[in-house]
């Protein structure tokens, strides 16, 4: 029984496909995050002041939310191959402006557009979800989805030390080339899927706000993800201003060294993905999120410059990095189960509101930093996976 199961996960997706869409979307989604570790240094660079520093995260996070809400629905209605082709143009576009602009206000235009295109990787997960059988999907989405969180956490060391050796416009200009020849490799070797639904676009438009209040587990997951997502957010936007400020005077590979340890935070995923293929996904949901509290209560108690308080702030990014990996796969597993003619949308929704969130813990994270330091940031992150844990407990108890 256990060899036709198999069989019957190999003949869904191959081995090479899933590993070329996990490949893609953490190239792709890595854009995203460039600019974290970095916000010194382009701040100065454009002339933002400390406290508008949080802008450079948070318009590209703004602009994923936009590609989100109006471009992933288009995954149900035309040949996702083509749109993730003509997204990753786009993209490649608007990091090579980015490459080349010394102007606040067109980094900051080209920022957004950037977030705009990068949501092709969030066509790519629901398109292996379409590939994947009931039984594998849990384990193809965590697996995908491990690739895409590779490349949020390789993103930050990759950026510094790129930034540290060639300067800040280099590792746009590398994406710039990076994401062009993916967008070609996609196109070539991508099996074609024409959605069968036939509809307009301002009624798939429509059609969402229906499927946000009918759809109890979409609005319940966002939520979840929104708040550690905020957390998460918030915490690499700071952390490298911590880690270069007076305190600690990391140089740039210092602060990739520590951003490089949460790439441990990522086998959280395909563990995640198992775990909710069992049917544990509830208590895996509490687990996450009481992680994600864990994380940013370590570097509240342990406050010092000495080794250990370093030693807290390491345990904290992986603790971090793997309660929001696996919350973030545990919701998409439930989400990617309601029905496969809705896939997109309810992806698109569920990543736009999380997405916001992650927005929202940028811009926080940037202001709560320059007006009360570190202490003031962290308890302002803390916040946010205490309601989420609180309404978990809620609806725990109400089923």
């Amino acid at each position: 029984m256990n060899t036709s199961r198999n069989q019957a996960i190999e003949k869904s997706i191959p081995a090479w496909l899933t590993l070329l869409l996990a490949t893609a979307c953490g190239i792709i989604v890595a854009n995203l995050y460039y600019t974290q570790p970095l916000v010194g240094l382009i701040s100065s660079s454009i002339g933002l002041s400390a406290g508008s520093a949080g802008l450079i995260v948070t318009l590209t996070q703004i602009g994923y939310v936009v590609g989100l809400l109006f471009i992933v629905p288009l995954g149900d209605v035309i040949e996702n191959r083509k749109l993730v082709f003509t997204a990753l143009v786009f993209t490649a576009a608007a990091l090579t402006v980015a490459a080349v602009t010394k102007q606040a206000t067109l980094f900051f235009i080209a920022s957004l557009l950037i977030g705009m295109g990068s949501v092709a990787a969030q066509v790519l997960v629901p398109f292996a979800s379409y590939l994947a059988t009931d039984a594998a999907r849990g384990r193809v989405v965590g697996n995908v989805m491990s690739g895409l969180l590779l490349g949020i956490m390789l993103s930050r060391p990759l950026s510094s030390l790129v930034a540290d050796m060639f300067g800040w416009h280099a590792i746009f200009a590398l994406s710039a080339t990076a994401v062009f020849l993916l967008a070609i490799i996609l196109l070539k070797v991508l099996p074609a899927r024409k959605p069968v639904t036939n509809t307009t676009y301002a009624t798939l438009l429509g059609s969402m706000w229906h499927l946000l209040l009918q759809t109890p587990i979409l609005r319940r997951r966002a939520a979840y993800h929104a708040c550690v997502f905020a957390t998460f957010s918030l915490f690499w936007t700071t952390a490298p201003l911590l880690l270069s400020g007076p305190e600690y005077h990391f140089s740039q590979k210092a602060i990739a060294l520590f951003a490089l340890v949460g790439v441990a935070g990522a086998l959280a995923a395909p563990v995640a993905g198992r775990i909710a293929d069992r049917g544990w996904t509830k208590p895996a949901t509490g687990i996450a999120l009481a992680t994600v509290i864990v994380s940013v209560l370590l570097p509240l108690l342990f406050q010092t410059r000495s080794i250990v308080g370093i030693a807290a702030l390491v345990v904290s990014a992986i603790l971090l990095d793997a309660g929001v990996s696996a919350n973030l796969v545990l919701g998409q597993r439930e989400i990617f189960s309601l029905g496969p003619d809705v896939r997109s949308r309810l992806n698109g929704l569920f990543m736009a509101i999380f997405f916001f969130g992650g927005a929202i813990g940028s811009a926080i994270g940037g202001w709560s930093y320059a007006v009360g330091g570190w202490n003031a940031a962290l308890w302002i992150g803390l916040v946010f996976p205490v309601l989420a844990f609180l309404y978990y407990a809620m609806e725990k108890k109400r089923s």
